[in-house]
């Protein structure tokens, strides 16, 4: 459903001191308005529209309204800021972001309730005859905007310089709580602040949100051996190996990579602590399609589960909430039901969002995406010592699933696109109380050092989750799965929510433990040897199983590229 609407979701994560934080609500009458960064281009020109825009065959037409990044020249912004915030000269600060100067300048104003006054002479421009709409509108990389106290303007001139880059006074702090635009000595734009930011309107589309109707888990099981079932999906598209893209990139960057990629969440060290920042990012498309608002919440709990699994405390999320043509009511119901899941699980999870950006209006010829609210997280980790490990470590360690063995949920699930070409049916059940209970009840058993590894099950279940742990560890595993009434392949590829497996060298401690705190748990078996063997069924060789996941990307890539 992207093929027309390829979506990229970068998030950036920072270190900021709490009593040294900037913000971009513009401040004093008189005060200069100051342009840092690189020249403005025409380059970006209607870009946040074009980002909201339904493509169809003139999508040709919008190549001009792709910016231009110069990721060199952006370093240098970035230190020639950090530097200038050392000198406490800096009333306001905010990117050009979206929309430009023109964004930038009037969300400044509106915040510090004053308004701007901009010399469009003044703006560097790389580009001769540009037009005030077009500077005000351009989406050039690599610029900021500034407020800058009287005393600012040397000190600030001075860095900038001696980083290479443009700065120049464009304009100042006015009373009126308006955006007055100056060319070649006349106003050529007076306009109101409010009905552009603070007072823009609101709207209240009609919408319908539609649920897939559930169908019988038993329905989906196929006759066929589970094994090659196995194979074909760590040998997919959706669960093979990502090595292709990461070992093309230092991801070691400065050395401060603890977890290498393949790990449920990226961690990095804090400088000069014993302290490890967890970044994951995370969305099932296929269950926000079958049920926006389960969908909603499967996005927050697993990036909640993704960050305990290695040992981080969730702080807060931000959201990139990718849809199609909101004007369409099945389209908002979509919206509506993925920010009602995701609302009733952060606020349960105490996850708080804390930013976000949209991207509407993903169709092409009238085909929408499915529905892709990107949650990106954020956790903390107090002690690198405690890190668990993402695979099978230690030879004879045990085994264990944390959390109900599960109903074997098989709608719209990995399994079901690999039997049958197709997701539908619902998506999983979320139980908002028991990823809570046995989210933080995990944090304590690394905090008490009873584990050794955990990996939380999602997609392609159990069975794909006890590969991918051979596959990150150092030792396949012996398995024995439990007596249940629900088919065998239910079992072992059913996505039920809220479960982990973990390894310990504790068993009796962990044991006693969770019968203690009523918290379920199921003993599989232990680590050990070269193979992955489940009740007894021939052995998979897990360097043969390594080598297949790890090949199909570089195989696809070379083959289409």
């Amino acid at each position: 459903s992207y093929n027309g609407n390829i979506l990229v979701n970068a998030m950036t994560v920072g270190i900021a001191d709490k009593d040294k934080i900037f913000t971009s609500a513009a401040a004093g009458i008189g005060n200069k308005v100051v342009y840092v960064g690189a020249k403005t281009g025409r380059d970006g020109i209607h870009g946040a529209t074009m980002a909201s825009a339904e493509f169809d065959e003139e999508a040709e037409n919008l190549r001009p309204t792709v910016q231009v990044g110069d990721p060199f020249t952006e370093k240098l912004l970035l230190e020639a800021c950090l530097e200038l915030m050392a000198q406490d000269v800096i009333i306001a600060i905010q990117d050009m972001g979206a929309a430009g100067l023109t964004s930038s300048s009037v969300e400044m104003a509106d915040k510090g309730n004053v308004g701007v006054l901009l010399n469009l002479d003044n703006v560097p421009q790389r580009e001769a005859n540009m037009l005030p709409y077009e500077m005000m509108l351009s989406e050039s990389q690599e610029r900021m905007l500034m407020v800058l106290k009287p005393e600012g303007e040397a000190i600030a001139t001075k860095i900038f310089k001696k980083w290479g880059l443009d700065i120049a006074v464009i304009g100042e702090i006015i009373e009126t709580n308006n955006l007055q635009l100056q060319w070649h000595g006349e106003i050529v734009c007076d306009l109101p602040i409010a009905p552009m930011v603070s007072a823009s309107p609101l709207y209240d589309r009609p919408y319908d949100i539609v649920n897939t109707t559930p169908i019988k888990d038993s329905a989906i099981v196929v006759d066929k051996n589970w094994q090659d079932i196995l194979w074909g999906l760590l040998t997919s598209a959706n669960l093979s190996s990502r090595n292709w893209i990461s070992e093309q990139y230092d991801f070691l960057i400065g050395g401060h990579t603890i977890c290498p990629p393949g790990s449920d969440a990226a961690v990095i060290e804090v400088k000069g602590k014993n302290k490890a920042l967890a970044l994951s990012s995370d969305c099932t498309p296929r269950y926000c399609l079958a049920n926006p608002v389960l969908g909603g919440q499967q996005a927050v709990v697993e990036n909640w589960r993704n960050l305990i699994s290695v040992g981080a405390t969730p702080i807060a999320i931000t959201n990139n909430l990718n849809f199609g043509n909101p004007e369409k009511p099945h389209i908002m119901g979509q919206m509506v039901g993925a920010i009602q899941g995701m609302g009733d699980a952060c606020a349960y999870l105490d996850f708080p969002v804390i930013s976000g950006n949209v991207s509407l209006y993903n169709e092409t010829n009238g085909d929408a995406i499915m529905p892709t609210p990107v949650i990106g997280g954020v956790g903390l980790i107090d002690d690198i010592d405690t890190i668990p490990y993402a695979g099978f470590y230690n030879d004879g360690d045990d085994i264990f699933l944390l959390g109900d063995i599960g109903h074997g949920h098989l709608q719209s699930t990995r399994y079901q696109e690999y039997c049958h070409g197709m997701h539908d049916g619902d998506a999983p059940d979320i139980n908002l109380q028991k990823e809570k209970t046995i989210g933080q009840y995990i944090l304590r058993l690394i905090a008490q050092h009873y584990i050794i590894s955990v990996h939380d099950i999602s997609a392609g279940g159990l069975a794909v989750a006890l590969a991918q742990c051979c596959l990150r560890g150092r030792f396949g595993a012996v398995i024995t799965l439990p007596k249940t009434d629900r088919a065998y392949h239910q079992l072992l590829f059913g996505e039920d929510q809220g479960r982990y497996i973990i390894t310990s060298q504790h068993r009796k401690d962990i044991e006693k433990s969770c019968a203690n705190d009523n918290i379920p748990l199921l003993f599989l078996g232990q680590c050990q040897g070269d193979m992955l063997i489940i009740d007894n069924a021939p052995p998979i060789s897990i360097e043969a199983l390594r080598q297949q996941n790890n090949d199909f990307l570089y195989d696809y890539m070379d083959d289409g590229y």
